[in-house]
């Protein structure tokens, strides 16, 4: 009887080898010009510029967006999420400014349960911490913001002005559109047809 080779030994644990697993990368799409970017969701791919191909594959085939960009989920800095009507700006500590470089830092905003982060702007910062105590002197509002993701601008791969025809759809196109296939009128004529 031939058996399957010994893999690895009983309490020891060994580094995984190089793209073993996927990394997670995390998608914002803006759905039109002049809208702010939202997160969509989530692709595993081994490096960030195929993650911004399946992205595409993924996110934007069923609907039309103007843009879209990824970024490494390890990038993507969290605040404590909150409960209830707490406002999370409210954990939010001032920090002394830094004397450090500043780099530019995207802000979303957690404005709802259940939906998605929706950019509020950038600020520039030195750590992702100081990025958010600027962003809430900068963004903090009567709304209750539930929680904040804080991204540093140049770990975002975005579109590129020569990649913003990748979005133009034929007017068309409407097979792609679930309104052409008029459903519903559909429904009624056969519900009429049988009753009469």
């Amino acid at each position: 009887m031939n058996r399957l080779p010994a893999v690895g030994q009983a309490g020891i644990i060994v580094p995984k080898a190089a793209l073993d697993q996927f990394g997670t990368f995390e998608v914002f799409v803006q759905p039109k010009e002049g809208k702010p970017f939202q997160h969509e969701g989530a692709v595993h791919a081994p490096d960030l510029e195929l993650a911004y191909v399946l992205a595409k594959e993924a996110f934007t085939r069923r609907f039309t967006c103007t843009s879209l960009y990824v970024v490494d989920t390890r990038q993507v800095y969290i605040s404590p999420t909150t409960e209830g009507d707490t406002n999370v700006y409210t954990l939010i500590k001032d920090i002394p400014a830094s004397q450090k470089t500043k780099t530019s830092f995207e802000i979303y905003h957690l404005l709802k349960r259940g939906k998605q982060h929706v950019h509020a702007g950038t600020v520039e910062a030195a750590t992702p911490a100081e990025a958010m105590a600027i962003a809430r002197q900068k963004f903090a509002t009567d709304k209750v913001v539930y929680n904040i993701w804080a991204i540093r601008t140049s770990d975002i791969r975005f579109t590129s002005p020569e990649e913003k025809d990748l979005w133009n759809t034929l007017p068309e196109k409407k097979f792609r559109d679930a309104s052409d296939y008029k459903g519903g009128d559909k429904l009624k004529s056969f519900l009429e047809r049988s009753t009469s």
